[in-house]
């Protein structure tokens, strides 16, 4: 059984985005950074048992960019912390799943991350998660 690491929620700005799940809801910020490999800044938020991130585009080519131009804000996706990406990747693959990414890549917390396609998973894009310890 995986445990959900996040969930990924689009926006067009960070700071509005995050404001009321802090005032409201009280959780407090994990980390914000830039992660340039994927052209978005994302804030995660603590709340019980798992980790809200925020994703804003600074690039108008990111994945995050056009997703926001198609679909507005909203539920991006959802992360299932694994202990070793390569092997489920290649778990998935040998199971026919399409894979998004074939081999894992850097992401935000020190982690390395993959997604699999969103028509695998009932139409919601599913990343996998190793966080470097």
């Amino acid at each position: 059984m995986y445990p959900v690491d996040h969930i990924g929620i689009a926006v067009a700005d960070l700071d509005s985005a995050v404001k009321p799940y802090q005032s409201e809801f009280g959780y407090s910020l994990d980390l914000r950074e830039e992660v340039p490999s994927q052209k978005v800044e994302v804030a995660f938020l603590k709340a019980p048992n798992m980790l809200i991130e925020f994703i804003a585009a600074t690039s108008p080519d990111s994945a995050v960019s056009k997703f926001l131009e198609k679909r507005g804000p909203g539920l991006h996706h959802i992360c299932y912390r694994v202990t070793d990406i390569r092997a489920e990747l290649g778990r998935f693959a040998s199971l026919g799943y399409t894979l998004i990414d074939k081999e894992p890549r850097p992401g935000a917390h020190g982690s390395l991350i993959a997604f699999i396609h969103p028509r695998e998973m009932q139409g919601v894009l599913t990343e996998l998660c190793q966080r470097e310890l």
